[in-house]
């Protein structure tokens, strides 16, 4: 069982009666133990994409505390096996670079089985190259805009002016595909060496123009990313890095010795840094 299957587990166990131990109180939930992933949990049945999704919350250390503070949020896609990682790498970012504490929501579909994880649709568009099971990008954007954050953006203390989405590989796709088509909808995005594929063309043609001035958008490419990855990503730097007409200031960064999946973390790690010191 991997870390973010097994965290879900954990999380959707029942709390254990106190009679069952021994007459004391009863144990905390397991993520309560774990200060680093300390928030909430729940599950959230999507009409538009017609599946289930598991959703993890962490919160500022000091949420409670400090009732009259509102948080950039960060939207993580791959929760399943992103949010155990960028919850508590942001609480570091926190103590060390002064990062803002922010919530962190991880969306999970609670398996790698494909019959149930549909990333696979979920983070690509229809295209002429679409394979037969692409194509889910424009429900699931809209689930996101329509649904989900609305839904968690009225249960907690949130800055909607500081809303941020992360993306891995192919979900590193579904992050450009809203860049492109809905700039509004996110103040930062990190795509972290993203899948370019199907429709690559949508990436280099112009993309709906935006209203705010003050959006960002991070690419990161390890340079150890697969190849035909790699070269996409080259391709799309070369094409965008120093443009004014784009809805969003660029930062397109290589990662010397970075690999596909293994330097998520450091992906995060520069485009926090970058989208919250910009200016």
């Amino acid at each position: 069982m991997g870390l973010a299957a097994a965290i879900l587990t954990l999380a959707l166990l029942p709390r254990v009666a106190p009679a069952q131990v021994d007459g004391g109180e009863p144990p905390p939930a397991p993520l309560d133990v774990l200060p680093a992933l300390k928030g909430d949990y729940f599950r959230f049945d999507s009409e538009i994409v017609g599946r289930p999704f598991h959703v993890f919350i962490r919160l500022p250390e000091r949420y409670d505390a400090e009732t009259d503070t509102s948080y950039p949020v960060v939207y993580v896609l791959d929760g399943d096996s992103l949010f155990p990682i960028v919850a508590p790498n942001h609480l570091f970012l926190n103590y060390d670079e002064k990062l803002p504490e922010a919530v962190i929501v991880g969306i999970a579909y609670g398996s790698f089985d494909p019959a149930i994880n549909r990333r696979g649709y979920d983070f690509s568009a229809p295209a002429p190259d679409s394979g037969p099971d692409q194509g889910g990008a424009p429900a699931f954007l809209q689930f996101l805009k329509t649904e989900l954050l609305p839904h968690v953006e009225s249960r907690y203390r949130i800055d909607t002016s500081r809303r941020i989405l992360f993306g891995q590989s192919r979900g590193g796709y579904l992050v450009l595909y809203s860049a492109f088509t809905d700039p509004d909808l996110f103040w930062g995005r990190i795509a972290s060496n993203p899948a370019f594929d199907p429709g690559r063309e949508r990436f280099f043609k112009d993309p709906v123009r935006a209203k705010r001035d003050d959006l960002g958008l991070v690419v990161t490419s390890g340079s150890r990313d697969y190849p035909n990855l790699r070269q996409a990503a080259l391709a799309w730097f070369e094409a965008w890095t120093g443009r004014a007409d784009a809805p969003w200031a660029i930062h397109a960064v290589t990662i010397e010795g970075g690999t596909h999946a293994a330097h998520s973390a450091t992906s995060y790690r520069i485009g926090m840094l970058w989208l919250f010191n910009r200016r």
